[in-house]
């Protein structure tokens, strides 16, 4: 199990530190939540970001795209540094189009499906993604409550990989903390997305991914 620490709970004044401990504390990947208030209510960063973020620690940077016209950014967000770029289904109609293309510019790309999207669109998609990134909270904020409903999905997910023999991995990002985690990879998630968990964990960050893990 890898995990991927959002920087949307970091302190965003001293960002250098907080990768370093995180990287330290057995971290996997920076997770980059990139919303514009349009697809989402909440506004956040840009491609402007990653570099300070390749500058700062050498961990996968792992963007998730919740903008609307997401195919109208790859390149930059490529450009900018990202090593895997996930994009929502509800919002782009040439999907397949764009997973095609952040492929084809040396990146791995994943799908974003949110807590009320139907399995259907992963039957025709799954040969084309390296990752699925199933929210078990409705995307936007920090913070949610984890929706236990969707650990079905996650099950049913896995169960369409292996059938398939795909080496799609399954992302699993909203409400993850040291109560949730373990039905999340019992139900067979391989990345773990935790903000809060881990940036605003009351005893600092190494001990907010050492309750992750210690927590399976």
């Amino acid at each position: 199990m890898k995990i991927s620490a959002s920087i949307i709970s970091a302190n965003f004044c001293n960002l250098e530190k907080d990768f370093k401990e995180a990287k330290d504390a057995g971290i996997d990947w920076l997770h980059i939540d990139v919303m514009d208030g349009v697809f989402v209510s909440n506004i956040t960063i840009g491609p402007m970001i990653l570099p300070y973020c390749k500058k700062s620690t050498n961990l996968p940077l792992d963007v998730h795209l919740m903008i609307a016209h997401p195919e109208n950014h790859i390149h930059n967000f490529v450009k900018a540094g990202a090593n895997h770029i996930s994009v929502h289904v509800e919002n782009n109609p040439n999907i397949l189009r764009t997973v095609q293309e952040i492929r084809e510019l040396g990146v791995s790309p994943g799908i974003v499906l949110n807590p009320g999207t139907p399995l259907d669109v992963l039957e025709f998609l799954l040969p084309f993604v390296d990752m699925v990134l199933i929210m078990t909270v409705n995307p936007g904020f920090s913070g949610q409550k984890f929706i236990p409903e969707i650990v079905q999905k996650i099950k049913r997910t896995k169960n369409l990989i292996t059938k398939n023999n795909y080496n799609t991995l399954i992302e699993v990002d909203g409400g993850i903390n040291k109560d949730t985690i373990k039905t999340v990879v019992d139900a067979g998630a391989d990345v773990i997305v935790a903000a809060t968990a881990i940036f605003g964990h009351p005893l600092g960050i190494t001990a907010g991914v050492n309750e992750l893990r210690n927590s399976i």
